[in-house]
């Protein structure tokens, strides 16, 4: 039997309902916006999890992304079980393994989404003190008795999740912890700087892609979210809505190998060529032939691969035909990466939510 989902009747109770739910949207669009809005562990994250976790001397630290959704942990430190892996001052470790802890979480689950919706730092010395959290599910599965987070902002003010820390025992949260954990989650204010301002080249670069005489496409993440398409890639292969899974929503492109191209990009991390693939295209009647280039890409120099930038050159004798398409190809994907990555789409949608 299916779980009943009650809301309340009391206008000042659904009025917050809704804020809630504009604010998890809008946390999902910057997040995606800045190519965080996936599970993926990154270095500089992980980094600043241990460093919490070191300067606060507790067990479990998190960076923690939260979009309307769901919690994706894109920094995360556990100890192991192992007696070399200390955790507390005393030098004790904790009784069970938590290395395979997942990196995400529903969206109601543990203390970060109250962190978030208050926007301000929660300390609790003893969970149990508190009836609100002490039933809380991280309390059970985890054995959590004591939390500290705090509110994650980027460059704009807004509010995308929490850096925390958790221990296995009471403890008091002192002003010299709170306020460095603060000053901990202030550093992060760099990275989000520099993604933004990444983004801000590619829409230049975007503008030089929306001209080019081939299909360009760019997508997120290991299930290719769609994230820019130029107007050659939509007149050829269909308009298509932006952060829409490419399979399903390019049923053509998936039938002749181009996604598995792009998993190998992807995956590898090196370029990936599909060669002499016919397709019949929304412009023409007849069947097409492309070669199609798929080079993975990142939102910085040090992070995971975020994307893949794939540019369809036709070799039925359309626009820049032979080594000069393919030279113009190159160089568009030198250009892109020279930039540090992809993953920051700087599409205009129209009223439709379609990409041009």
């Amino acid at each position: 039997m299916g779980a009943e989902i009650l809301i309340s009747s009391d206008p000042m109770d659904l009025h917050s309902y809704d804020q809630a739910r504009i604010a998890g949207e809008q946390r999902r669009l910057r997040l995606q916006v800045l190519g965080l809005n996936t599970v993926e562990a990154e270095a500089t994250f992980d980094r600043v999890a241990r460093l919490a976790a070191s300067f606060t001397q507790s067990p479990l630290a998190m960076v923690n992304f939260i979009n309307d959704e769901r919690q994706m942990f894109r920094g995360m430190y556990v100890p192991t079980a192992s007696p070399d892996d200390k955790v507390s001052p005393d030098g004790g470790g904790i009784p069970f393994d938590l290395s395979n802890l997942s990196r995400e979480a529903p969206g109601s689950y543990g203390f970060c989404p109250h962190v978030v919706a208050e926007g301000s730092q929660l300390a609790l010395d003893d969970v149990f003190d508190y009836p609100r959290f002490k039933g809380n599910p991280l309390v059970n599965d985890l054995g959590v008795r004591s939390y500290l987070g705090t509110p994650l902002r980027d460059n704009t003010g807004m509010v995308l999740g929490t850096v925390c820390v958790a221990d296995f025992k009471p403890r008091a949260w002192d002003r010299g912890l709170r306020e460095g954990m603060q000053e901990l989650t202030e550093t992060l204010l760099s990275d989000f700087k520099l993604r933004d301002s990444l983004l801000a080249q590619q829409k230049e670069l975007f503008a030089v892609f929306d001209g080019a005489p081939f299909p360009i496409m760019l997508t997120e993440g290991p299930d290719h979210l769609l994230r820019y398409a130029n107007g050659k890639q939509g007149a050829a292969f269909g308009m298509v809505p932006q952060f829409s899974p490419g399979r399903m929503v390019l049923p053509g492109l998936e039938s002749i190998g181009v996604f598995n191209a792009m998993d190998d990009a992807f995956r590898t991390g090196q370029a990936t060529t599909l060669s002499q693939a016919s397709i019949t295209t929304y412009d023409h009647p007849s069947p097409q032939h492309f070669n199609f280039l798929c080079t993975p890409v990142r939102t910085s120099p040090g992070a995971p691969i975020s994307g893949v930038l794939t540019v369809a050159m036709n070799t039925t004798g359309q626009a820049y035909p032979g080594a000069d398409q393919q030279a113009f190809a190159a160089n568009v994907q030198q250009r892109f990466e020279r930039l540090g990555g992809g993953g920051l789409p700087g599409r205009r949608m129209d009223s439709a939510g379609y990409q041009h």
